[in-house]
């Protein structure tokens, strides 16, 4: 495989937990499989006083041990640098210009640049307002500079439009790279590969076969120690307006006229802007939002949301929320899909199940009444299972339900990149194909704000609560409301037993 250009890796907010946890860890794994330039550094930047060796050390504990040996670890390390800046204000980025200008001369890594934003999102605009003072931006034919920022993309509709559009005054579009670690991983970019190259699934990728569709992410902890910031989002901006929605686009767009970057995210695009947006009359019924509340989960009681540390006492922020929503066009029209996500709940799973029509004649009346069910199963144990009807053996026709699945743990020998590690190889070889595009951003902000509008303005829309360890408000099985039809359940509700999972 050929090496990428050589490149300085800048990382702000380098002594915060996402450096430590992910992102050294998957620049070492990289590293590991010789997957990173030849000439290479990796510069932190934070407000916090180290120096290179107490960086190295601060952040070098996470990228485990006993992976590799200790040669090839000690030769990573020597590729950790650190600069510290009292605030991100012009006046420091002048001493992180040169800094930046010194190891280019020394490694030859010819200009090439890319900036992390590992911080909260109120430094956005002062770090990225300095780089311009600076014009750190600036590339020239033979050399690039590249902006990776985390989510949350805005708070809101037209938070996000002027985060975009203070962005674009200092970086083009083209040189943004808006993450969203979900579009990393290997299940995910497989549905991408499922539906388009193979015959027996695209034909039946439309409404005149598929019945429904229903995506969950469902997490098994409560908020931890994030409180503060919970409160201030709740589950539907930060897990529906980003990750679930990236994970329809993938589900719902046509087949891009190639694989190119710009082919594909434009097909996702045009799904986001074809979600029916919602009347304040019609979300109450469409999406059911719920809080969790104390519950006996085994042998240990689980605080509620509202006793949770940094969480307001009477605090009405979903934990929970379930979206029935449309497509219109012409492929899925009149085709519902379900949305849910919630903290919680009986296990961490993240899976979209495409439900398949019936037979238009049963002739196992009684016996074959479910659904065919191609499971994308995308954390944890990634892969796939697909649900049919066979014949048990022996006299007459007994139907049962039987699986037939793929795990890609099943892939003996074979390499599987964490999320991290697949993103920032992309942003270094200049692939933006798993990166939010800012337009796309919007569209989704421009469907999920008629929602957050209409929680704000009439607050006697209900937020039903829910027990830790279940499955969230049983109101949430309203919303399919064809008889005999539910929910995907994978788990069972927690008990003193435990729980299982099936895939």
């Amino acid at each position: 495989m050929e090496k990428p250009e050589n490149c300085i890796i800048v990382i702000f907010g380098a002594s915060g937990d996402l450096t430590k946890r992910k992102l050294i860890p998957a620049l070492y794994k990289l590293f590991e499989h010789d997957l990173l330039p030849e000439r290479f550094a990796i510069l932190g930047v934070a407000r916090t006083e180290l120096t290179d060796k107490k960086f190295r050390d601060a952040v070098f504990q996470f990228t485990g041990s006993g992976e590799s040996n200790n040669e090839l670890r000690e030769r990573f390390k020597r590729h950790l640098n650190y600069i510290h800046l009292k605030d991100y204000s012009p006046a420091e980025f002048a001493g992180l210009n040169k800094k930046l200008k010194s190891l280019d001369a020394e490694l030859e890594t010819g200009g090439n640049c890319i900036y992390y934003l590992a911080t909260p999102p109120g430094a956005f605009e002062d770090i990225v307002l300095s780089l311009g003072v600076e014009k750190m931006q600036f590339q020239g034919e033979n050399n690039w500079k590249r902006l990776i920022i985390e989510k949350p993309f805005g708070n809101s509709l037209e938070s996000a439009k002027e985060l975009n559009r203070r962005l674009c005054r200092i970086f083009n579009e083209n040189q943004i790279y808006r993450i969203d670690h979900y579009l990393g991983k290997e299940t995910v970019q497989n549905i991408f590969v499922t539906r388009f190259s193979n015959g027996i699934f695209e034909p039946l990728w439309n409404r005149n076969y598929v019945h429904h569709v229903e995506i969950t992410a469902a997490e098994s902890e409560g908020i931890g120690s994030r409180g503060g910031y919970y409160d201030q989002s709740g589950a539907l901006r930060d897990m529906v307006q980003n990750h679930l929605l990236q994970v329809l686009g993938l589900i719902a767009k046509e087949p891009p006229s190639s694989i190119r970057s710009e082919a594909v995210r434009d097909e996702k695009l045009k799904v986001f802007e074809s979600l029916r947006i919602m009347k304040p009359e019609d979300v109450e019924s469409h999406v059911i939002r719920g809080q969790y509340v104390a519950n006996k989960i085994g042998r240990e009681i689980v605080a509620g949301y509202r006793e949770e540390m940094g969480v307001e006492r009477e605090s009405h922020t979903e934990t929970y929320v379930a979206i029935k929503l449309f497509i219109d066009n012409w492929r899925w029209g009149g085709v519902p899909f379900y949305l849910r996500t919630g903290k919680r709940m009986p296990a961490a799973v993240t899976e979209a199940v495409i439900h398949f029509r019936p037979t238009p004649h049963s002739l196992f009346r009684g016996m074959d009444g479910s659904l065919n069910q191609l499971v994308i199963r995308i954390q944890p144990d990634e892969g796939m299972l697909l649900k049919i009807s066979m014949k048990v053996p022996g006299r007459g026709y007994n139907v049962q339900e039987i699986n037939m699945d793929f795990h890609y743990s099943e892939l003996a020998g074979q390499y599987v990149p964490g999320a991290y590690e697949r993103l920032l190889l992309d942003a270094i070889e200049g692939d933006t194909t798993l990166y939010a595009r800012g337009d796309a951003v919007e569209a989704c902000w421009n469907f999920i704000q008629p929602i957050v509008d209409a929680w704000q303005k009439y607050p006697g829309i209900k937020l039903f609560g829910y027990p830790a360890g279940t499955w969230g408000p049983e109101n949430a099985d309203d919303l399919i409301e064809e008889s005999g039809l539910t929910w995907r359940y994978p788990c069972r509700n927690l008990s003193g037993e435990g729980s299982y999972c099936e895939l």
